[in-house]
């Protein structure tokens, strides 16, 4: 199992972080010299190579024309852009509101042919109806404290959900038996929704998945994670969206899915487990 969910992310700073410092001493400078022709702080260039401080692109430019290497900044600043957008906080992703991530990531949805989802925490969004995704991203945009633009955001995800009733597209999920029960909304739209899960259930390119209560598991509850394809996954924590490129821990998470859907129950058994659950609601 991958460590740590943010690995691709920091393996990429890293990355970054070497590149300059190998510039630095091609050039024969210390870290104080580069400071001095940079008019940095003497710990700046050090907290750099070091990986501790993210440098702009400014600061790429700098660093590299102290270095007589001004051609390689324009590489560098595309490097390091690409590693901060595989980690980014939810703040910054809800700056504006949910909306505009929601239509971002719609070409993604739309061409993924095979989508398989590990929930939780939360219904997978693409299975979730208008009142539930209404009261979890209300708690979002509460918690987070960011702009409150739920009733367009919800618009825009049941938009992007489309494409579950697209034949062309497969869909593999496993939830948590323990999403079934969450009241992140209230008892009439979770009726609503666990409705909603078992007509989807029965959809002919939807698999789902239930991990029971006490299942003996051979991989311990995971952060929720989104795999499109074989080029992408998208594990969310609590403060951020953490996309992971990286094949080898693409292969990572893959694997820990085919082992969750080993102990999760399907078919009937997963449709008992959703009916019961409802059941306990009225």
């Amino acid at each position: 199992m991958s460590p740590s969910p943010y690995s691709s992310a920091q393996a990429a700073r890293k990355a970054l972080a070497d590149q300059l410092d190998r510039i630095r001493r091609d050039a024969g400078l210390s870290g104080l010299e580069l400071a001095v022709r940079c008019g940095w702080h003497k710990s700046k260039s050090s907290r750099i190579a070091r990986g501790l401080t993210v440098p702009s692109d400014s600061d790429i430019r700098a660093w590299c024309t102290a270095c007589g290497s001004p051609e390689k900044a324009s590489d560098l600043i595309a490097a390091s852009r690409t590693a901060e957008s595989m980690y980014t906080q939810w703040r910054d992703l809800h700056r504006d509101g949910m909306r505009r991530v929601h239509q971002k990531t719609l070409p993604l949805y739309q061409r993924t042919r095979k989508f398989k989802v590990y929930a939780s925490n939360v219904m997978p969004g693409m299975t979730q109806t208008a009142p539930y995704a209404s009261g979890l991203l209300r708690s979002i945009t509460t918690f987070q404290g960011t702009p409150d633009d739920v009733e367009d955001a919800v618009k825009a995800r049941l938009m992007r959900s489309r494409v579950l009733h697209d034949a062309g597209h497969q869909f593999a999920l496993l939830l948590e038996e323990a999403v079934l029960y969450y009241g992140v909304c209230d008892d009439e739209a979770l009726v609503g929704q666990l409705d909603h899960l078992l007509r989807v259930s029965s959809l002919p390119n939807v698999s789902v998945g239930v991990i029971p209560f006490r299942a003996r598991r051979t991989v311990w509850p995971l952060e929720a994670f989104y795999a499109f394809d074989e080029s992408l996954v998208a594990v969310e924590t609590l403060t951020a969206e953490i996309n992971v490129t990286a094949p080898g821990e693409i292969r990572t998470y893959l694997r820990a899915f085919a082992e969750l859907a080993e102990i999760a129950v399907h078919g009937a058994e997963a449709r008992s487990r959703i009916a019961k659950a409802r059941s306990t609601l009225g």
